[in-house]
């Protein structure tokens, strides 16, 4: 039994990573726009799919394709928030919240149109390779994508503390009309704050893929799961939602294993959404973009 909860444990570690680059797009998103951004897990059908065709067409491995596809996947964010979140970042909060959602049924449904709505998988050489500890066994894949994914969340902590452009991402955050006062950007900014939100979902989708199923539909239990990760760090904070997506990653690997059906494992990761808005709406680390 103890073998079985320390597999709970490294399955849960090994896709908490995936998660918290995930969130990190999600958080970004709230935390320089003030968005909540319901089609933000639906840009993972763009990364897979990428890595998907990349390595279909091209043999080229989704690890590698995942970086490869950063220019797309940031272009793609740059686009969608020049001609579609910019003309509404002044409008009411039912119709952020309306256009969200009908991006991310066009994404949806894009995607079914061109690639059928049937299961596709990307199968690597190494997609079964494992190797034991203590007793357990640790993914191969699994702990590429999750290595990957906390050294970009890593990569752009650092860079929004000690780059120009961090800065300014920011200030946009903590104040944008003081932003405004000193020279920025804003818009400019905005662009490139989701254009950066946007890659972090695609590449995690890229890094998904030897192991999970892509369909034009896999990104919508992602959304609720980045929301969870999302609040329960802290809304706006970078470092709340790496660590949050180690534990939501964690009480969904113990879900699987201690709810009588599998298909129940993410009730523990609601009622842990619903603890944290009754006892602590401000999550684990507050809401400062840090």
């Amino acid at each position: 039994m103890l073998t079985v909860y320390l597999q709970a444990l490294i399955s849960g570690l090994l896709i908490g990573g995936v998660f918290s680059l995930i969130a990190v797009g999600l958080t970004l998103t709230f935390g320089v726009m003030k968005i909540k951004n319901f089609a933000h897990g639906d840009f993972l059908i763009v990364g897979m799919y990428f890595a998907f065709f990349c390595h279909l067409l091209l043999g080229i491995d989704p690890y590698l394709s995942a970086l490869l596809g950063i220019p797309l996947f940031f272009g793609l964010g740059w686009i969608i928030q020049n001609y579609l979140i910019n003309p509404v970042l002044s409008a009411p909060e039912t119709i952020k919240i309306l256009i969200t959602v009908g991006i991310s049924l066009c994404l949806q449904n894009i995607a079914v149109f061109l690639f059928s709505p049937d299961f596709q998988r990307v199968q690597v050489e190494y997609g079964t390779a494992t190797f034991d500890l203590f007793g357990a066994s640790v993914s191969i894949t699994r702990l590429i994508a999750t290595s990957i994914a906390v050294f970009i969340v890593v990569a752009l902590y650092i860079f929004l503390m000690k780059t120009s452009i961090g800065r300014a991402i920011r200030a946009c955050a903590e104040e944008r009309d003081g932003a405004l006062a000193v020279g920025v950007n804003v818009d400019r900014i905005y662009l490139i704050a989701l254009g950066i939100a946007t890659s972090c979902v695609c590449i995690a989708g890229a890094l998904m893929t030897p192991f999970y199923t892509i369909s034009p539909t896999v990104g919508v239990s992602f959304t609720l799961t980045a929301f969870v990760v999302v609040v329960l760090g802290g809304l706006g904070n970078l470092k709340g939602a790496l660590v949050g997506g180690f534990i939501i990653g964690v009480v969904e690997s113990f879900g699987e294993i201690l709810m009588p059906e599998a298909a129940l494992k993410q009730v523990a990761t609601f009622a842990i959404f619903i603890l944290i808005l009754l006892f602590r709406p401000n999550g684990l680390f507050g809401t400062k973009l840090a």
